[in-house]
């Protein structure tokens, strides 16, 4: 199994630093969010005006990049996270499209001249081929959506939404591995980790549906992965837990 020593160097932290990398994760995690409240609150319809200052500060953002290189990386790590937050709703909630969503996309793409579409497109396809390239961005991507999932499993009132929505958490997490066959693995251990945290903290769902889709979720990918990678991802996220055990225990002193 892969050890931290062998992870290989990131490509791209040269254009995009760790920092610049949690950032663009973030905001993708942000953007989107509100792109969804509007598709939900407006019936799908795109608010022209609202996505049109959106995607001017998305644009502004990109442009305080430190040369034409670093500008088309930081569009291609936010269009890429835009990407996969899309995909991971659209799955979880039956939805056909989200038109706001596509709407911004397509206004940050149209912006670029053949030159700037070239370049963008050059790191949007390295992003998605390299495991290790930009892989502090995929953590802090994956991690929000997981966990965005999984909490809105945990707020779900039937069964039916939370085995929809296991089904697709699940699938992602599968998919990512199958995707990433040398640090997929740390990306889910990573997710179950936080859930753990979640369960044995102040804030841990009460709903017996919760508890179930949460055991479904677990056992799904025991049934799913191969052994190795699920007994190393249980043994990487179980060292995660104790460590949060350990602050909180050293903190409470």
């Amino acid at each position: 199994m892969t050890t931290a020593a062998q992870i290989p160097a990131d490509q791209l932290a040269a254009l995009a630093n760790a920092d610049i990398q949690r950032l663009a994760a973030r905001m993708a995690q942000d953007v989107f969010a509100g792109v969804f409240r509007q598709a939900v609150s407006n019936d799908g319809a795109p608010d022209v005006g609202v996505l049109g200052e959106v995607a001017s500060q998305c644009a502004n953002w990109c442009r305080a990049g430190g040369d034409d290189d670093a500008r088309a990386l930081r569009l291609a790590l936010l269009i890429s996270g835009l990407d996969q937050w899309g995909l991971a709703y659209t799955q979880a909630f039956g939805l056909t499209a989200i038109h706001p969503l596509t709407a911004l996309i397509g206004g940050l793409r149209t912006r670029l001249d053949a030159r700037e579409e070239s370049r963008f497109q050059k790191y949007f396809e390295q992003i998605e081929a390299v495991e290790s390239d930009a892989i502090d961005f995929k953590v802090d991507l994956r991690r929000g959506i997981h966990m965005a999932l999984w909490h809105a499993m945990a707020a779900s009132e039937s069964a039916e939404q939370v085995e929809a929505i296991v089904q697709t958490l699940g699938s992602l997490m599968v998919a990512l591995d199958r995707k990433m066959p040398e640090l997929g693995w740390r990306l889910v251990a990573d997710a179950l980790a936080n859930i753990q945290v979640c369960l044995l903290s102040d804030k841990a769902p009460e709903s017996p549906l919760a508890q179930d889709g949460t055991q479904q979720l677990f056992a799904s990918l025991r049934h799913a992965l191969p052994e190795a990678h699920y007994q190393a991802i249980l043994a990487h996220s179980g060292q995660a837990v104790v460590a949060w055990q350990q602050a909180r225990r050293q903190t409470a002193q």
